[in-house]
Parts: structure tokens; C-alpha cells; sequence
């Protein structure tokens, strides 16, 4: 963070800079078996004993699908230009493929609706990780036919609607629903696929992704503005100097190991519709089958590059003059409840390299972290470090703004308390807080400082909220 004192002018966003805030289907909506609605691999994850934290499951978790016009009316009230959410594949088509269940497409038509009159702009996610298990037991991302399967579910979505909802989102995160497992611990459906397996299931994967797109231009009623929303895997130089920063940023583009955390192999192939020469040299013989038009169909021109940062990596130049990750950290290193480092400077390389690298509008689709967070005495929920962390974080990102990196939007994660997968609900990443028992809302300190911040196009991250 700059030492030197900040103006509000310095630390204002460009105008039309969106300001977000993000959730996903299974996290929030529960119902899990109301109106029709099919068994996703997360529905099914959640029944095997052990696999979550105290047996929790997304059953019932929010309840926002029961309680969106509350919902809304909070995004209201804090100031949102727009709301990220996802749309549950099985609540729209129970078997992933088929009968449209129009009770759960209904649900969606419903929130849109109620968010533009609340003057919130949708930016909708097509998949957050809730497989249907109907297709899974086809095989899944590892069935070719996979391909086709989403983008007859996004031609359903898209058909309802993109008379209204002009932002998509395809993907949230290939990086853990393919590369979950061994490389970022227990997800759904908790397989455990050897490397050459889980290459070419992501293969599938970003081909639905490209065949998404294509549907989402050729049947979208609105002009649209299709993009996706990867992990964003960044390096940060260990020191100030010229060789750590220029090892920092080949990390970044970079392929290392038998494993699937890197940006290069997905980014590449999407944007640029081919994979890495690093990558294919890395991965050799598991590297995935390669039909002709396979890469075309990848290759769908995107409008956003979304990405998610919540952290960075520590990077050297090594002895070699190659990038050496920094394994260890100085003792006590600051980190979020989740054990995450705080690396506010992976919002200033992360955007500035993407953008330099990709030459595609970057979008911040998720950035937060968890906290201590519980209603105080006074019936308030006081959560500093959230504040802290966030206007640290942004800083960041308007530096690099400042520094030519195109970024056009922000989304906090979350909105809302919510099921944090294999951890229950023993994490808390809301700006709202949820009493999982009452379901009651409450907005956090942090809800009230963001709505500030967003009123003042960031004007306000030039005043320390602790002085």
C-alpha cells in the first residue's frame, strides 16, 4: 500500500468501472429439493459420510431462493452496479439434459426481474461446479458429448434470459472442478483421476466453454458480453528488483510440474486457441487427444477475461536465472481464516500481466476472505480485518489500473455467508451475515464501508477506516 498520503481523486476508478459482488447456486439458493430441481455431484458429494466439514450440506443454505426480493433489497441498499450469481444447471434441466423444468428456470426469470428493479445489473455464471449427476454418470467432462450437452443447457438459459441479462460467465474455476482433488484437496465428485484423465476431461471442458460462447452470440436478444471466470494463478516478485519481477511474471505465464494450477494451459487455449509449447512439453505423453477443430471450437472470441485472486506466490529469479517459487514465508505471515496469505499485490500483477499477455478487458470476478465474524453484543457484526484486507486489495488494483491494465469491474466475495463447499459452513466470506439457524441477514461493518467505497467510485480507500 502506497506509504505516501492518498486523495480521493487518486484513488477514484474510471467511470463505468463496475462494482460487484458475487455468489454461486449451491452456496446460497438450497431448496435443494424443491420444485423439481436434480441431484448435482454436490447434492451427492455432501451424502458421503466424512466429505464435509460437521456433515453440512447446501440442502438449505441461505435459503436465497425462497428469500431473493430480501436479498435484493440488501444489494440495493448497499449500492451495487451488479450482482454475480449462478444458475443451477439441475434446478433448470433435472437430468442435464431433456425436459426443461420450467419451475426452476422460473425461479431465475423471477431474480432478474427483481434485481434490475432494484437497479442492479445480473451478470450471470452458466456452471459453479454443481454437475449434474445424471451426466456424470455419462461420464461427465470426460465424455465428449459433454460438449454438446452444455451448450444445449446454455441455448435454454440464454433462450429465457437474454432479453434481459446482456453478461455471462461459462466457466467458474475449471481449475478445481477438473484440477480439484489431489492438487487442490476434497472436491465433488471426489474422484481421483490420474493427470492424463483430468487433461483431457478440462479438454471437454474448454470446448464447452468455446460452444457456450458461440451459443450465447448466435441466440443472445440483447447484445451480449460473453467472458469466463478462471482461478488467477500469480506470481509476486520475492523483492523490488527487476530480475525477481521479471521471474514473477514468467511464473505466472508459466507451466510447471504433472498438475493443473498454472493460467497458460487454459488461457492459451482460449484465447490464443492452441496450449502452450511449455505446457505440452511438460505434460508429453498425458497431454490431452487433440481432434481436428477441437481448438477452434475453443477459441471463441471473448468480451472480459474474468478471474478470480485471492492470493499471490512468492517468486524469485533462481541461481539458473530461471522463476524459483518461494516455499517458505517469514514467520507468522499475515493469512485469512482459510490459511490463505494476504498478498494485496496479486491485484496489482495479476490484472497488469493478464491484460498484457491476453489483450482482453480484465474483470475481477472474485476477491475476498474469511473471518472471525459473529453478531456482537450490540447486534452488530464488526469485522476489521475484512475492511482491511479489501481496501488493501483494491489499492492494488487501481495501481494497476494506473499502471495501463484494462479492468472494468470488481466483484467481492460473498455477498452472503454461504456454504463454503468441503468446508460447511465453518468459513464466513459474506458482507452479509447469516445466522444458519434463523436465516437471518446482517449486514456486516464491511457491507457499510463497501457501500461507501462504491458511492465514492473508491474515493473512500484514501481514508484510513481505522484512524
Amino acid at each position: 500500500m502506497p506509504s505516501s498520503p492518498l486523495s480521493e481523486s487518486s484513488c477514484q476508478f474510471p467511470k463505468g468501472f463496475v462494482w460487484g459482488a458475487a455468489t454461486s447456486a449451491y452456496q446460497i439458493e438450497g431448496a435443494a429439493r424443491s420444485d423439481g430441481r436434480g441431484d448435482s455431484v454436490w447434492d451427492a458429494y455432501c451424502r458421503r459420510p466424512g466429505s464435509v466439514w460437521q456433515g453440512n450440506t447446501g440442502n438449505v443454505a441461505c435459503d436465497h431462493y425462497h428469500r431473493s426480493a430480501e436479498d435484493a433489497a440488501l444489494m440495493r441498499e448497499l449500492g451495487l452496479n451488479a450482482y454475480r450469481f449462478s444458475i443451477s444447471w439441475t434446478r433448470v434441466l433435472p437430468e442435464g439434459t431433456g425436459k426443461v423444468n420450467d419451475a426452476g428456470l422460473g425461479f431465475y426469470d423471477r431474480l432478474v426481474d427483481t434485481l434490475l428493479a432494484a437497479g442492479v445489473t445480473p451478470w450471470a455464471t452458466l456452471f459453479h461446479w454443481d454437475y449434474p449427476t445424471a451426466l456424470f454418470e455419462r461420464g461427465g467432462w470426460g465424455h465428449r458429448d459433454s460438449v454438446r450437452w452444455f451448450a444445449d443447457y446454455t441455448r435454454v438459459v440464454v433462450d429465457r434470459l437474454s432479453d434481459r441479462v446482456r453478461h455471462w460467465m461459462t466457466l467458474n474455476e475449471p481449475h478445481i472442478f477438473i484440477g480439484g482433488g489431489p492438487d487442490m484437496g476434497p472436491q465433488a465428485p471426489g474422484t481421483n483421476l490420474p493427470v492424463a484423465e483430468r487433461l483431457q476431461h478440462l479438454h471437454h471442458a474448454l470446448m464447452a466453454h468455446g460452444e457456450s460462447v458461440r451459443v450465447i452470440r448466435a441466440h443472445a436478444k440483447t447484445p451480449p458480453s460473453a467472458g469466463w471466470a478462471p482461478c488467477g494463478v500469480i506470481g509476486i516478485p520475492m523483492t523490488s528488483s527487476d530480475a525477481d519481477r521479471r521471474a514473477a511474471e514468467a511464473w505466472t505465464h508459466g507451466v510447471r510440474g504433472h498438475n493443473l494450477w498454472n493460467n497458460a494451459w487454459y488461457a492459451d487455449a482460449v484465447l490464443f486457441g492452441r496450449y502452450p509449447e511449455e505446457g505440452l512439453r511438460v505434460y508429453a505423453a498425458n497431454a490431452p487427444r487433440v481432434s481436428p477443430g477441437d481448438m477452434e471450437t475453443m477459441h471463441a472470441p471473448l468480451d472480459f477475461y474474468g478471474v478470480n485472486i485471492y492470493n499471490g506466490w512468492l517468486v524469485r529469479e533462481g541461481k539458473d536465472g530461471a522463476p524459483e517459487f518461494v516455499a517458505q514465508r517469514h514467520d507468522g505471515y499475515d493469512k485469512t481464516q482459510l490459511d490463505w496469505p494476504v498478498e494485496p499485490e496479486s491485484l496489482y500483477y495479476g490484472p497488469l500481466w493478464l491484460w498484457d499477455r491476453y489483450k482482453t478487458p480484465v474483470v475481477i470476478t472474485e476477491n475476498g476472505l474469511t473471518s472471525m465474524d459473529w453478531v456482537h453484543a450490540d447486534g452488530k457484526v464488526h469485522d476489521p480485518q475484512r475492511i482491511d484486507f479489501t481496501r488493501r486489495y483494491l489499492l492494488e488494483l487501481r495501481r494497476a489500473i494506473a499502471d495501463g491494465a484494462n479492468v472494468g469491474g470488481y466483484f467481492h466475495w460473498s455477498m452472503l455467508d454461504n456454504f463454503e463447499w468441503e468446508n460447511g459452513y465453518r468459513q464466513r466470506f459474506g458482507l452479509v451475515h447469516v445466522d444458519y439457524r434463523t436465516l437471518k441477514r446482517t449486514p456486516k461493518d464491511s457491507f457499510h464501508w463497501y457501500k461507501k467505497v462504491i458511492a465514492t467510485r473508491g474515493g473512500a480507500l484514501a481514508h484510513n477506516p481505522f484512524a
